[in-house]
């Protein structure tokens, strides 16, 4: 690693002494952390993760003054201890966390220890996803240059997560928004054992961004604390210019190793440790106060001691502290729905398709709360809304600060809507995560990261996100275009996933998935869109359907069929050509996937005793393996045949239409199982 040049002290702003004891106090306190939970790590009672923060205490100093509770945001990362101290987060709070106790203000024993946060302040909960806390922060300063408030959001992380492509993502997306948000970047130069040099082309890595247009960069010596103190009131002063984002690089030293599971003696020479500790910002910055005469050797033992009965007193409580109660342990999973029962729908002639309904409820819902938001790509280009012309007409009515245009980064998609909620509880977002389902992958790490918001905060973060996504094959799109997905949104605890097969449903789940908190996945099939067969009676602006609901569309009492999404229509087709076989067939539209209704596919495998599962999906890792299984478990007295399932292959959807015919489930794969069924 290249020599470092010692900090230069010497020269400093006006800082009062009250000020000066206040910042020494406050990193002298940091490291007597450190030095506790280190101890804790020896006794194996906790911080079982300990990332110290020595050699950055200049930039988190910085940082945590530059943060106002209640008005601004701040995503930490979990090397931001002195930070989140000078924040906000008492000694006692980060003890509560290291040890992960019930009263933990993070997230109860729920998240990792060095993991501080302390949402109702504003110090935002943060997963273990390095960086991707950034698209978050991007997110909430959307909503405070929409909201008009005086907030700034900051985002702190180091220099090796910079090369994550969502950083990108969120740096391109506040420059071209011209948020208010501050990036910190706090380079230590080792990503835990990779060098910079094998990390960058830029040894300053704020130097990767500079062709940015409007992102402020100020760059700082990170173990001098005027000097970071300097580049944060000029990234501030930035801000509050509305000039656009900023970006503060901090030039630091890793005193330690990684974390207390690395040993950096095995990658780092003992001339360069030797090095470190000449760099240490905190012992120099003591002998700069004491060599400048501001204080005496007494004065800074004496606060030092006080310090050390702080830390000590605040370790022995948080020992004694309460432990989470384990029958706890699934609460804040997924928030509670809204409270709805279903509206029958009108009778009449059916007029109205899946496509239509969808339009209409989002027109309905953006005018009923005001707080409801819509981006993605294509979603809002002219008299154009979306690939399928689903969000037509939204932005012309309900303007460019809530319907709009993103950058072809799902990713970016997905992380902003996370951040957006964050800023109130009222607002709704709704989201094309991508054109097709089928794109959806590169926002996975970002739809994994939020699917545990709520449960890793405690509740107290809950995105309240529909993420709509046009799926499924039938239209001759080939790869990328013709793809289910909902075998793997069903995966992720805490989210629902929903698939409408008819337009009064499409309108119902639309609804209830947009008035309520949390995450719905709302998979559309897109071959219904503009089917006259999937068309319904117009529906209301009050007709709802409750999550966890199946709907029977067809009775019989030889065989039931589970079904959801374009194969709804096939078992329809199915049951009414072999009915004149004398063959009675039950179909079941279960519609939500995430949360199942067994109620209703218990009662009708109690009457007709056998069951044939029917997905789009394939079968190998699909939902339908879920469905079966839960069957076999609880309707095992009830079946007279083994459960059997019709799926779509175990392959991808390929372009030719004879080609995808052969793939995808269809009418006559689904009366063939039946009749096998029947013959069993």
């Amino acid at each position: 690693m290249e020599a470092l040049a010692k900090p230069e002290a010497t020269t400093r702003p006006n800082v009062g002494k009250d000020e000066l004891k206040k910042w020494y106090r406050l990193a002298h306190m940091s490291r007597l952390i450190d030095e506790q939970a280190s101890k804790f790590i020896r006794q194996s009672k906790g911080w079982s993760y300990l990332a110290m923060c020595g050699g950055h205490e200049g930039i988190q100093l910085a940082l945590g003054l530059s943060f106002r509770p209640n008005i601004d945001f701040l995503f930490p990362y979990y090397r931001d201890q002195l930070t989140c101290l000078v924040a906000g987060i008492s000694v006692y709070e980060i003890m509560l966390n290291g040890l992960s106790r019930r009263d933990d203000v993070a997230g109860g024993g729920r998240h990792m220890s060095n993991h501080f946060a302390k949402p109702s302040i504003q110090i935002e909960n943060v997963s273990s996803c390095v960086s991707n806390h950034t698209l978050h922060a991007v997110g909430v300063a959307r909503a405070i240059k929409y909201y008009k408030t005086e907030g700034i959001a900051f985002a702190s992380f180091g220099d090796a997560s910079s090369s994550e492509g969502y950083v990108y993502e969120a740096l391109n997306g506040a420059s071209r928004e011209m948020l208010p948000v501050i990036f910190v970047i706090q380079n230590n130069h080792y990503g835990i054992s990779v060098p910079s040099e094998e990390q960058t082309a830029n040894r300053i890595v704020s130097d990767n961004y500079r062709g940015l247009k409007n992102l402020g960069i100020f760059n700082c010596d990170g173990r001098n604390f005027f000097d970071c103190r300097r580049a944060m009131d000029d990234a501030l002063a930035y801000i509050r210019a509305g000039k656009g984002p900023a970006l503060v690089h901090a030039d630091c030293v890793r005193i330690n190793s990684h974390s207390n599971s690395d040993r950096h003696e095995l990658y780092r020479s003992k001339e360069e440790l030797e090095e470190m500790h000449r760099l240490d910002p905190l012992s120099n910055f003591r002998s700069f106060l004491i060599e400048e005469r501001i204080f005496t050797e007494k004065e800074i033992l004496d606060l030092e001691s006080a310090n050390a009965e702080e830390v000590d007193d605040a370790a022995a409580r948080a020992e004694e502290a309460p432990t989470p109660d384990p029958e706890t342990a699934l609460h804040f999973v997924t928030p509670d729905p809204i409270d709805v029962e279903e509206t029958p729908t009108p009778a009449g002639e059916p007029t109205e398709k899946i496509l239509q309904a969808i339009n209409r409820t989002l027109h309905e819902e953006f005018t009923l709360n005001p707080n409801t938001f819509m981006w993605g790509q294509d979603v809002a280009s002219k008299d154009k809304g979306g690939v399928f012309n689903a969000t037509k007409g939204l932005q012309q009515e309900f303007g460019r600060g809530r319907v709009f245009n993103a950058p072809i980064a799902e990713d970016f998609i997905v992380g902003t809507a996370n951040g957006m909620s964050r800023f109130n509880d009222d607002i709704r977002v709704v989201i094309e995560a991508a054109q097709f389902a089928d794109y959806v992958w590169p926002a996975m790490e970002q739809i994994v990261e939020t699917s545990h918001e709520y449960y890793r905060s405690n509740g107290q973060n809950c995105p309240n996100i529909t993420i709509r996504l046009a799926s499924g094959g039938y239209i001759g799109g080939g790869l990328y275009h013709s793809q289910n997905v909902e075998g793997i949104m069903a995966n992720l605890p805490g989210v629902r996933v929903v698939v409408p097969s008819f337009a009064d449903d499409a309108c119902g789940l639309l609804r209830t998935a947009i008035r309520s908190r949390g995450i719905t996945f709302f998979l559309e099939p897109k071959f219904l869109y503009n089917q006259i067969f999937a068309q319904s009676p117009k529906t209301g602006s009050d007709h709802f359907v409750p999550f966890g609901k199946a709907r029977i569309r067809r009775e019989g009492s030889d065989v039931t069929v589970v079904t959801y999404g374009t194969p709804v229509h096939w078992s329809l087709r199915a049951a009414n050509k072999l009915a004149e076989k004398g063959i009675s067939v039950e179909v079941i539209d279960v519609r939500s996937i995430v949360p199942l209704d067994m109620t209703t596919i218990r009662q009708s495998i109690q009457k007709t005793n056998r069951v044939l599962v029917v997905t789009e999906n394939q079968a190998t890792g699909g939902f339908s393996g879920e469905i079966a299984a839960r069957i076999t478990q609880e309707c095992f007295e009830f079946l007279d045949a083994p459960v059997r399932r019709c799926c779509s292959a175990d392959a991808p959807i390929p372009f030719s239409r004879i080609l995808e015919a052969a793939v995808l489930v269809n009418e006559e794969k689904i009366m063939h199982d039946i009749e096998a069924l029947i013959r069993y």
